[in-house]
């Protein structure tokens, strides 16, 4: 007989809370964080990777939180806290260098997904990319968001992901993890090295603003009125 249907969501739920709560978890952690027959859970699984909302490794089998669910990630950040806080900083951030500005999260397979923009004030500029993903390993976007900046804190990658084009990124952090990368992206021709330095600074200071602000305890209603 087939269990009822609410009972395979709230098991299929429970997977994947525990996979995104772990940030990756195999076939047998899983069964037993959720107290399910490995049989259950690899099929729940198999239907939560069809579907995108997990990805599984080819080496190891770690189940990892996937495309689907990013997405729907994206567009709920789009009018909560994340996206909402990020812009002020990013208006100032564009204010002062006149190049778009960019927010991303990882997305699936190995990609960063980019969540929100504010446009340079060039009248040449890098258009909305917001809902795309980019590969992790060639973006200065997926440099960031895997932690492998230099020592100044920010990277630059030229021609990563589009040809004439550089972009510099920034890790910004919630407590001691990265939770985003804050970014510009602007044409090759219009950037010196000099100014390649001054920009990746600017972009330091305003990912530090970003991550204090999401690493700042959050103060209840009684707390605020006191």
């Amino acid at each position: 007989m087939a269990e009822p249907s609410t009972r395979t969501v709230e098991r299929a739920l429970a997977l994947l809370a525990t996979i995104c709560d772990r940030g990756g978890a195999n076939l047998a952690d899983s069964a037993r964080e959720c107290d399910l027959a490995p049989s259950t859970a690899l099929r729940l699984l198999r239907t939560l990777e069809n579907t995108g909302f997990v990805t599984r490794e080819e080496v190891g089998g770690t189940y990892r939180p996937g495309s689907r669910l990013m997405q729907l990630g994206a567009q709920a950040l789009s009018n909560e806290s994340l996206v909402d806080f990020a812009k002020p900083v990013m208006e100032k951030l564009v204010a002062e260098v006149g190049e778009s500005a960019y927010l991303s999260v990882e997305g699936h397979a190995g990609t960063a997904l980019y969540i929100s923009i504010v446009e340079g004030t060039h009248s040449v500029r890098h258009a909305s990319w917001v809902g795309r993903t980019v590969p992790l390993d060639i973006s200065a976007a997926g440099h960031a968001l895997r932690g492998r900046v230099p020592v100044e804190g920010y990277v630059i990658v030229e021609r990563g992901v589009e040809a004439d084009v550089t972009a510099i990124a920034c890790p910004v952090y919630s407590e001691a993890r990265i939770v985003a990368a804050l970014s510009l992206v602007i044409p090759s021709y219009r950037l010196t090295k000099q100014e390649a330095v001054q920009y990746g600074r600017t972009l330091v200071s305003a990912a530090a603003t970003l991550s204090d602000g999401l690493s700042r305890p959050k103060l209840t209603a009684a707390e605020g009125q006191s």
